[in-house]
């Protein structure tokens, strides 16, 4: 086999591996239908006026995008009420992510502080660009470590970064918390807040610093359209931050990363407030029943501010997960986040939600 001139660490790697398809348990076990509450996907679909935008513009699909999406930064900068210098389109948070491990941390010099169990994602990028990743220890319950994380950081730390609402506990940071660990960062240091889940928090004004967004000279906020928007296979995400760092790394990046599909979807998703309403609706009463169905089955629930629940089974969890999915039920154990004990359940319809609720007794009381 031929030799390849690649970085030693890279054959390190361990590939990120999704959650399961539909389509794979279907033939695996021979099931007619499977209901899906591993990906944290919206529970509605697709809005009907992004399904509508999509394919009065498929005609367009030969054309190039417009660099760096223009109009959908003013449509987030309108939503959002920042400045449009400070709006970054990209494929989804994950390339805004990417973007900001390869520009402001140093091969070799540079560290970047998280915490365990969270998303693949940072630790993955910090090998790839050569940067220290310091992995502090979450609190008691699975407390965000917000001190701990300010602790860890030093004169190298090039980012501090915070999932909020996390994954996978769905618990939250408050705006306070993160405004006080913003202010005793070095002053080189970018405090990362990740919100792919922010919509399902509430009361929202007590999660996002976005509202308060001009008192901060080094805070970068991720959001996306996979979740709360139902546009997941569109890859569609933001990052708001400071005008300067947003203008540098526009600068350096490839061109073209927003298809034009996709941000003709994402601008209709940002019109639709009835079908984003509707997804805020059914997603809080079912966290709400799951909440509370859970805890009545003997299982440890864990509140989230997410579109999902955690939760610890009263049976080991890899054979709660085995055994909903010969049932046709797709959770997500939570072993490659280091939380075997654990599943995560996002919310589905109310129908959805009652069957693997009744689902999840008959195999608990067995």
């Amino acid at each position: 086999m031929r030799d390849f001139n690649v970085r030693p660490e890279i054959y390190d790697f361990a590939p990120y591996v999704p959650g399961l398809t539909i389509e794979q348990i279907q033939k695996q076990y021979g099931l007619s239908s499977v209901i899906k509450l591993a990906s944290n996907e919206n529970p509605l679909g697709t809005s009907p006026l992004v399904q509508k935008a999509i394919s009065s513009n498929a005609q367009r699909a030969f054309r190039y995008p417009e660099n760096h999406s223009p109009r959908l930064v003013e449509a987030i900068a309108k939503h959002a009420e920042v400045s449009k210098d400070c709006v970054l389109v990209g494929n989804g948070s994950d390339e805004i992510i990417d973007m900001l491990f390869r520009m402001m941390g140093t091969p070799g010099r540079s560290n970047v502080v998280c915490y365990e169990h969270s998303f693949a994602m940072y630790r993955m990028c910090a090998k790839l660009c050569g940067l220290e990743y310091r992995e502090v220890p979450r609190g008691e319950g699975f407390d965000l470590p917000l001190d701990a994380m300010a602790e860890a950081a030093d004169e190298n730390t090039a980012m501090v970064i915070v999932t909020s609402p996390d994954n996978p506990t769905g618990l939250a940071a408050s705006v306070e918390d993160l405004s006080v660990l913003a202010g005793v960062l070095p002053s080189d240091c970018l405090l990362v807040v990740d919100e792919a889940y922010i919509e399902f928090a509430w009361p929202p004004e007590s999660y996002s610093p976005v509202q308060a967004f001009d008192k901060f000279d080094n805070l970068v906020c991720l959001r996306t359209f996979s979740k709360a928007y139902g546009l997941a296979g569109m890859r569609v995400g933001y990052g708001i931050m400071p005008p300067q760092l947003a203008g540098v790394i526009k600068n350096a990046r490839i061109p073209f990363t927003v298809n034009l599909l996709a941000e003709e979807a994402a601008l209709a998703a940002l019109e639709d407030e009835v079908f984003f309403n509707e997804t805020l609706s059914v997603v809080m009463r079912g966290r709400e029943f799951f909440t509370e169905e859970l805890a009545k089955l003997g299982c440890k629930v864990w509140p989230s501010q997410s579109n999902f629940v955690m939760f610890e089974p009263s049976k080991p969890a890899q054979a709660v997960f085995k055994a909903l999915l010969k049932k046709g039920i797709i959770v997500r154990p939570l072993g490659s986040f280091g939380l075997g004990k654990c599943i995560r359940v996002n919310v589905g319809t109310d129908a959805e939600n009652r069957i693997f609720i009744e689902t999840l007794a008959e195999i608990l009381n067995g």
